[in-house]
């Protein structure tokens, strides 16, 4: 049992009291993105008040703020996710981009026609279409690991994917869909054993629980702000800086430059030849506030909760006659549960608990072949974090049985 006061966290969330369909607002859809403490949204009105101005550029006063308040930010995340290296932290717009970066720079200075990239069928479409294009570009073999019958995977089945061929394999930390925790350290090892190369998609994972590239040993970790309290468009690329070093920048223009002639041109060194253009000033401020907010709490102490409210939800949730939860038990799953009710459109599932005041998400997730792979078109999900509670979860529960009887009635 948590000791954390949850109520009081809810406090910090001003949009949660507000009143949906003439409810209160229930939101379990944070894996699509989290809500934001007050403490965040002050932050960026006081960057845009007191600080604004362009980085790197300018010896005023504004601009030395502004720089400061930037460049802390990528301390912050450095010590947050305990990187070696100052350098190593990429700020980009997100988890996406932070991927596309490393399949297009780094896919293509180590990847051959031939050559294996090794992924699974879990993935969120931002980290399996720009693997799709890196194979196609290069004439390599894109792989996919297999899942178990409970949406996990087994070392044995990673070891047995693995091949001299292999160049890199990407995986997901945490799936967005099964809620399926990856044994990335175990993971890395066996690819580091083979010579191959480790990225992961850490969008779903780093919101909660506490992550340690250095004890991950991964060569690459990107992550989004907007799940883990802070602004949107906003995120990270952790990546090795000798790897990083080697790599060349995909978007030229201003900042990145060292020197540019009539011809040719030149990069500055890292991070900022990663970094083109007026970077995301305050939304990297706002990030930082969201890190020291988690951080305040403590990412063990948000793990542990939303481990219990999981396990309530999934023993509640799978009490309900002819509803269908898809992935591991609820001990080998981080914080969501996606599931199906028995002659309801999941759209118009989440149609009708809205209606109730309860967000939920609906659709295919951006997984469509893990779609596939469950045998559905489309499911429905409802995610969890620190401002949720176990009466939120009854009221969901209350709100499909009376889904359900809805859906079932013989007009």
């Amino acid at each position: 049992m948590t000791n954390l006061n949850i109520e009081k966290i809810r406090n910090d969330f001003p949009i949660l009291s507000e009143v949906i369909n003439d409810r209160p607002l229930v939101y379990l859809d944070s894996s699509a993105t989290s809500q934001k403490p007050k403490c965040v949204i002050d932050k960026t009105v006081e960057y845009y008040t007191h600080m604004n101005a362009n980085v790197h550029r300018g010896v005023h006063t504004l601009g030395t703020r502004a720089t400061d308040g930037y460049e802390g930010a990528r301390e912050t995340v450095r010590n947050f996710i305990n990187a070696k290296y100052f350098e190593e932290i990429i700020f980009t717009r997100g988890t996406t981009t932070a991927i596309n970066l490393v399949a297009h720079s780094f896919g293509d200075l180590v990847v051959e026609s031939g050559d294996e990239i090794l992924i699974t069928e879990m993935e969120h479409h931002a980290n399996l279409v720009p693997w799709q294009q890196l194979a196609k570009r290069k004439g390599a073999i894109l792989k996919y690991i297999p899942l178990n019958a409970d949406g996990t995977i087994s070392i044995e089945s990673v070891e047995a994917s693995l091949s001299d061929k292999t160049k890199i394999v990407s995986m997901t930390h945490v799936s967005n869909v099964l809620g399926t925790i990856n044994d990335i350290k175990a993971i890395t090892e066996k690819v580091h054993a083979r010579g191959a190369y480790m990225v992961v998609d850490g969008a779903q994972s780093i919101p909660h629980m506490k992550v340690d590239v250095q004890d991950l040993g991964c060569d690459f970790f990107a992550f989004s702000g907007h799940k883990m309290c802070g602004p949107t468009g906003i995120g990270a690329l952790y990546g090795k800086k000798a790897l990083l070093d080697k790599m060349e920048p995909i978007e030229f223009g201003g900042d990145m430059i060292d020197f540019v002639g009539l011809q040719d041109s030149t990069w500055t060194e890292l991070p900022t030849k990663f970094e083109a253009g007026t970077p995301l000033i305050a939304e990297a401020v706002g990030l930082a506030e969201a890190i020291k907010y988690l951080e305040a709490i403590g990412m063990d102490n948000i793990l542990e909760y939303e481990h219990e409210l999981t396990a309530y939800a999934y023993e509640q949730m799978s009490a309900i006659e002819g509803l269908e939860i898809y992935g591991p038990t609820a001990d080998k799953r981080a914080g969501l549960i996606t599931f199906n009710l028995e002659g309801v459109h999941p759209h118009d599932l989440a149609t009708a608990l809205d209606s109730h005041g309860i967000a939920v998400r609906a659709g295919h997730h951006c997984a469509q072949p893990l779609m596939k792979w469950l045998g559905q078109s489309s499911t429905a999900r409802a995610s969890f974090y620190i401002y949720n509670t176990k009466e939120e979860i009854d009221q969901l529960v209350t709100s499909l049985k009376e889904t359900k009887e809805f859906f079932s009635y013989e007009f």
